[in-house]
């Protein structure tokens, strides 16, 4: 029909008398099935349906089915952008990076977890810690900020990155490299930049699909340089210099490359814009949050200048420099010296085939690679400046805990199941060692917050819920990152006692038990690394609580389904870790480091459990101080 009245008159071109006939409110629903990049398809089929695609109801609706902020929250949203449109525009391109995200080091935690702010983005570590005195619903958990990805009036993206150093919050002004759909890798990293950039964002783009340029130049990279921005291919195609990705890079170079750019792109962040980032359950001040915005994006306008200039880059390629000199100084005069060793492969350079200069030319290859890598990734800009990076790749995962580099800057999303009819228990649990649930008792003062993720999986014909580990808080570790507290089968029902009385608090509160489980749970076995199992039961009360019991030592652990998102808004925020290892602490610790930037400042309620103990570093050793049980010690 709507073809028929392609030519009947001006006002029905490309057939959308219908369309356009519909009043408003009725078009707002009939959009409400297509997605956003629909919707912008039908925009430019003709100036009227463009006019009329382009009203506040329709970009509301589809925030809307977004799901992203409630409805209430869209409204305050809106007033800080020119449209809803240009909302919807950024909440579609920071949409991927929603939710969890982890990284095995150190061994107590490093959950980092993604929510809306307020035009914005937030990234929130949760920090490892005991429960309060009021339980997990009252007591407020503690968290601080990582980065910040703030939507510009016209939908755009602005990143920021936090970190903390000489007792000063600063913000790192970045820009944003690309965002895949199905991101699960989230990299900070250095990029090379033309002068002409200024450092300027790289904006998300529209809801249309790439040119036909885009495409075929895309066809036409090869396979080296997926992964890299436009700008970076275009300038490798009419510049010709080599570019090296800042992956391929050595780790120390990496991490002196991060060091060194933040150290020149930082901003003092004032007391106006060290605020909450997000509104507060108690108190949703909208406008805080929008003074606090606005003062963000000024702070960043006047920061974005300061990334490191053609000078800067030179010095970095003195102190390299310098730094390589120094080392072939000291391998030249150690080679007039001959020691067994020297003297030792000389004699052996028969069976080998190879003489100890060929020996020592070969041994070198690797360093003079990795310094012509570090030379070209200099080479291919003027100035540089630090990125996010979210990017789709190949991971393998054990229970739901995906296998991750140790050397990389970079966070790992956790996949996280709907709870759905069959997988009623799957998504994020919290809870703690002990029976009854609930407050700390007077004798045990202290209990570690414990986060798991609860996933179910098919194995021989036999379905299994899984509670992964992803936060403790305990002082000293006991159970590594990504293991499985429990693992029950959920075709085998028992008909296993509850070993206490089911009352919450004193028989004040009946808890009516579900059903239970078999299973096994975490117990000391081959070592830290690959941990033991012992029987087992969870428990499935009416309220939604659960209980995992292990049979011999009548233990128990106590979960309740958490919003995290609600959680955080009550929650405390205290300072950052220093910078690099804000985003991700790469250096392997079974000690609460968190805990210990955190006792260097004077947070009364942040001092929870074990922060009042003080931490000390010493020689790559963390020791914590227990005036009672002696010092722990863990390897860093």
């Amino acid at each position: 029909m709507l073809s028929d009245n392609y030519n009947n008159s001006n006002n029905t071109l490309c057939g959308s008398k219908l369309l356009l006939g519909l009043p408003d409110d009725l078009f707002a629903v009939v959009t409400r099935s297509l997605s956003p990049k629909d919707v912008f398809n039908l925009a430019v089929c003709c100036k009227n349906l463009n006019v009329h695609t382009s009203s506040d109801k329709v970009w509301l609706t589809q925030c809307e089915v977004l799901g992203v902020i409630p409805h209430k929250d869209l409204i305050e949203w809106r007033k800080g952008v020119n449209s809803y449109k240009a909302l919807c525009r950024f909440l579609v391109y920071v949409q991927p990076l929603f939710g969890i995200w982890v990284h095995q080091n150190p061994e107590l935690g490093n959950v980092v977890y993604v929510m809306p702010g307020f035009i914005s983005l937030v990234g929130c570590r949760i920090i490892p810690q005991e429960l309060g005195p009021l339980g997990i619903e009252e007591d407020p958990i503690l968290w601080s900020p990582v980065f910040e990805i703030l939507g510009n009036v016209d939908g755009s993206s602005v990143f920021i990155f936090h970190g903390r150093e000489r007792d000063n919050n600063y913000m790192y002004p970045g820009s944003i490299k690309g965002i895949d759909r199905n991101c699960n890798v989230l990299l900070l990293e250095v990029e090379p930049r033309q002068q002409r950039d200024r450092g300027k964002l790289v904006h998300s783009k529209s809801f249309a699909n790439p040119t036909h340029v885009d495409k075929e130049f895309s066809r036409k990279i090869c396979p080296s340089d997926r992964g890299l921005s436009m700008s970076q291919r275009l300038q490798g195609s009419v510049v010709s210099k080599p570019f090296v990705p800042f992956s391929h890079l050595s780790f120390c170079d990496r991490k002196k490359l991060l060091e060194v750019v933040t150290s020149r792109i930082r901003v003092k962040v004032s007391q106006s814009g060290d605020g909450y980032c997000f509104p507060c359950l108690e108190s949703e001040d909208f406008g805080k949050l929008s003074e606090r915005r606005v003062r963000l994006m000024q702070m960043y306008d006047n920061g974005s200048s300061n990334d490191p200039t053609q000078s800067d880059l030179s010095e970095i390629r003195k102190l390299f420099e310098n730094s390589q000199l120094h080392r072939d100084v000291y391998r030249s005069q150690g080679s007039k010296k001959k020691s067994f060793a020297g003297y030792f492969r000389e004699s052996f350079k028969n069976i080998v085939g190879k003489s100890s200069h060929e020996l020592s030319k070969s041994s070198s290859s690797n360093g003079s690679n990795k310094q012509a890598q570090f030379q070209d990734f200099l080479r291919s800009g003027d100035t540089v400046g630090i990125t996010l990076h979210a990017s789709t790749a190949r991971l393998s995962s054990y229970r739901a805990w995906p296998n991750m580099h140790d050397s990389r800057f970079g966070l790992y999303k956790l996949t996280e199941q709907k709870p759905l009819t069959g997988q009623e228990h799957a998504g994020l649990w919290a809870g703690a060692f002990g029976w009854p649930p609930g407050k700390p008792s007077a004798d045990k003062p202290g209990k570690a917050l414990f986060f798991l993720l609860l996933s179910y999986e098919e194995s021989q014909g036999q379905r299994h819920l899984i509670g992964t580990k992803i936060l403790e808080g305990t002082q000293y570790v006991l159970h590594p990152n990504g293991s499985a507290m429990f693992i029950v089968n959920i075709n085998e029902p028992s008909d296993e006692t509850f070993p206490w009385g089911c009352d919450g608090d004193g028989g004040s509160v009946f808890l009516d038990l579900k059903e239970v489980f078999s299973g096994e749970g975490i117990a000391n076995g081959y070592g830290f690394r690959y941990p033991g199992s012992k029987p087992g039961s969870l428990f499935v009360f009416e309220d939604g609580m659960l209980v995992f019991t292990w049979k011999e030592s009548r233990a128990a652990l106590t979960l309740q389904r958490i919003n995290l998102r609600d959680l955080l808004k009550k929650g405390e925020r205290v300072p950052p870790l220093p910078p690099i290892a804000n985003f991700a602490y790469l250096t392997k610790s079974y000690s609460n480091v968190y805990a210990g930037f955190s006792n260097a400042l004077n947070h009364t309620t942040s001092t929870r459990g074990f922060f009042k103990e003080g931490v000390e570093e010493t020689g790559g050793v963390i020791a914590t101080r227990k005036s009672v049980s002696g010092i722990r010690i863990g390897r860093i």
